[in-house]
Order: C-alpha cells, then sequence, then structure tokens
C-alpha cells in the first residue's frame, strides 16, 4: 500500500531525480565558468545571443548560462547558488511551478532562469507582490544582470524606472533611489527584464489594447513571465478581473421612473420571480401594462430596447434585494453587505445598473453607471 501512494503521489521526488543529471551538467562548466575574467565572463552573453540567432534554442544552452549567472552572483553578491537553486531554475524555465522553503534563495533561483529567457531580447517580465518588492528587487538583482550586459526596468503605479548602478546597495532590504533612473513606460518595457506588480503589467496590456496607434503602446509582445506568489495571483485571484471603465453618459432620471413604475406592478400577473436563481422574469402583461405606462408602442424597439434592461433592474431591487439584509443606506449612500462575512464593502457597487436601481429605490443621488471599456483576468492575461 506504501509503494502504490509512493507511486501516485512521490511526483516531487521523481522531478527532483530527474533534474539532478541537469545539474550535474551546469556543475561541470564551474571550473571553467570561474577562470574567466570579468570582461570574459559578461561577453558569455553576446556569445549566447549569437548562438541563439544561429538557430540554438534556449535548451541547449541553458546548462551554460546557469553557470555564467552562478559565477557573476558569487562574483556580485558574495554568494554560491546551490543544487537546489538551479532545480528551481530549470523549473521556472519549463514553465512550471517551483515550491521553495523561506530561507532557500527564492529570488536569486530566478536570475538563472530571467537571463536565459532574457537572452532571446524579446523581454521577460517578474511579477511581485507589491510596488515595494518590485523596487526592491529591481535594486538587489539589476547589479547581477548590469554585470552580465542586461538591462533591468521597474513599473510602478505612478512611475518608472531603469537600473543605473551609481551607489552600492550592502542591504538587500533598502532600496536605493539613486540606482533607479525614472524614464518613461515604454522604456521600462524595452529593458531586457522588468520587474512590477500583476495590476501594474494587466493594466498597461488593457490600455495598450485602448490605443490609437501603436505608437501609444508601452508593452512589447509578450514573451516570458516569472510569477512571485503563483498561488495567490493565479489561483486565489485567477477569475478577478481587471477593469478599465468611464461613466455612462446615460441619463440616471429613468432609473428614478422606473422605480415607481415597478411599485404599481403585481408579482405573478406582470412579473414571476425565482428566488433561487436570484432572477425576475416579465411576463407579456407586464410588458403591455409597462408600455402603456410609458407611452411606447413597443418596448423592443432599437429606440427603446435599454429600457427592457433598466426594468429588470429596478424589479431586482425591488423584489430580490433588501434593505439591511443585502445593503445598507447610510450618509445618502448605498453601501454593500458581504454575503459570507456580513462586513460593510464601502466604495462596491453592483454592475450592469442594479446598484442605480437600488439608489433609485432608496430615494438617495443616483450615481452614473460605469461602462466597460476593457477587461481580463489575470488567468487570461497570464496563459
Amino acid at each position: 500500500m506504501i509503494m502504490i501512494l509512493k507511486r501516485l503521489f512521490g511526483g516531487a521526488e521523481r522531478q527532483v531525480n530527474k533534474l539532478k543529471p541537469i545539474v550535474g551538467k551546469i556543475n561541470n562548466f564551474e571550473s571553467v565558468i570561474s577562470k574567466l575574467s570579468d570582461e570574459e565572463l559578461k561577453a558569455k552573453t553576446d556569445e549566447f545571443r549569437k548562438r541563439l540567432e544561429k538557430g540554438e534554442k534556449t535548451d541547449d544552452i541553458f546548462p551554460e548560462t546557469f553557470a555564467v549567472v552562478r559565477e557573476a552572483v558569487k562574483r556580485v553578491d558574495g554568494k554560491r547558488l546551490f543544487d537546489v537553486q538551479f532545480m528551481g531554475g530549470i523549473t521556472l524555465h519549463e514553465g512550471k511551478i517551483a515550491e521553495m522553503k523561506t530561507g532557500e534563495g527564492k529570488t536569486h533561483t530566478a536570475t538563472t532562469a530571467v537571463y536565459l529567457n532574457a537572452l532571446e531580447g524579446k523581454g521577460v517580465h517578474v511579477i511581485t507582490v507589491n510596488d515595494y518588492l518590485a523596487k526592491r528587487d529591481t535594486n538587489w538583482m539589476g547589479p547581477i544582470y548590469h554585470f552580465l550586459g542586461l538591462s533591468t526596468g521597474c513599473i510602478q503605479h505612478d512611475a518608472s524606472f531603469i537600473y543605473e548602478p551609481k551607489i552600492e546597495d550592502s542591504d538587500e532590504v533598502s532600496v536605493e533611489m539613486e540606482n533607479l533612473r525614472p524614464v518613461s513606460r515604454r522604456e521600462a518595457y524595452a529593458a531586457d527584464i522588468t520587474y512590477g506588480t500583476n495590476n501594474e503589467f494587466g493594466f498597461d496590456y488593457l490600455r495598450d489594447n485602448m490605443v490609437q496607434s501603436l505608437g501609444q503602446m508601452v508593452q512589447r509582445e509578450l514573451n516570458y513571465a516569472i510569477v512571485d506568489e503563483v498561488d495567490s495571483i493565479l489561483i486565489d485571484e485567477a477569475r478577478t478581473p481587471l477593469i478599465i471603465s468611464a461613466p455612462d453618459t446615460e441619463s440616471t432620471k429613468l432609473y428614478r421612473r422606473f422605480a415607481q413604475i415597478v411599485l404599481r406592478l403585481k408579482e405573478n400577473d406582470d412579473f414571476t420571480v425565482d428566488h433561487k436563481m436570484r432572477a425576475v422574469t416579465l411576463t407579456e402583461k407586464g410588458i403591455a401594462r409597462v408600455e402603456e405606462m410609458l407611452g411606447v408602442g413597443n418596448i423592443y424597439t432599437a429606440g427603446t430596447i435599454t429600457y427592457v434592461h433598466q426594468l429588470e433592474q429596478a424589479l431586482k431591487a425591488n423584489i430580490l434585494f433588501k434593505r439591511d439584509r443585502d445593503y445598507v443606506v447610510r450618509d445618502g449612500q448605498v453601501i454593500i453587505v458581504d454575503d459570507f462575512t456580513g462586513r460593510l464593502m464601502p466604495g462596491r457597487r453592483y454592475s450592469e445598473g442594479l446598484h442605480q436601481a437600488i439608489e433609485a429605490k432608496e430615494n438617495v443621488e443616483v450615481q452614473r453607471e460605469s461602462r466597460t471599456l476593457a477587461t481580463i483576468t489575470f488567468q487570461n492575461y497570464f496563459r
């Protein structure tokens, strides 16, 4: 029974055993690489790029590139990469998830895969958890990449930088801003390696898809990315959409009008309710009554078809959403109550006009409806 379980769940051990011969090849280069001068070590980057241009693949050269990175880390940071870090780097290069314990050197582990995939000149994105870590890692890893002849950029919410060594950073936790030169966002993305958060990369991607000319785009064609805390981004927030929206120019007066109309409709005669599916559906009789109250011949014509959606949202707001259960009214604002925790969620709004319908129902100021201009989930962006 134990042997069966090991066969079923021993994937990690089997993977490690597969990587050991590859790590052995990397280690075989150490004696030769360590004898190179700084200039000769840096020249390896141009050599690798020429080999790739002539048709070799990254898989063909990576044992030697990993050995070069180890020597660079040793000379710049005074640290020697261990075999387990090479295994992590190989795993990242293969597009798989590498799980490492605290203290095993995740940040340095990524340098091997980052360097290798940056050699093609198509750009590598390193996604960090927050803006601070993006700046810190740019400042911390930047000297290694600079030593090897690669440029490193960093994007923040309201700024972007290129790493340029001016002072030596002896504290890996601090951020030496003197080494980060402000540049345009496009320049930061043009660097061989670019650090930033998932939100910044995602929103820049959406904005690039809204520009009127190619010259306004900031990102290059997406090539290769390493995601820190990947379980949080691709599992916990996998379906969380990034949204760029703008206020809709449609008048909010209709919401108030429909809030009054639905009060005159009768359940089962004019509409039916499915509480399980949280849906309200107008009947033929109900549609006819609404058309009569609005003074229109056919609510489904081109000029009035949007009335149907607003009417259905007004019905949902009046029938399905209850005050002090689904939302509260405080200081003239409708605030959503979280279904799971019961906590208030100020700043959050129901979509598709439902929030406006509830505001009209409660006779508070109806805010303009937001119109989605572009949206993407993290899962689709990193696919």
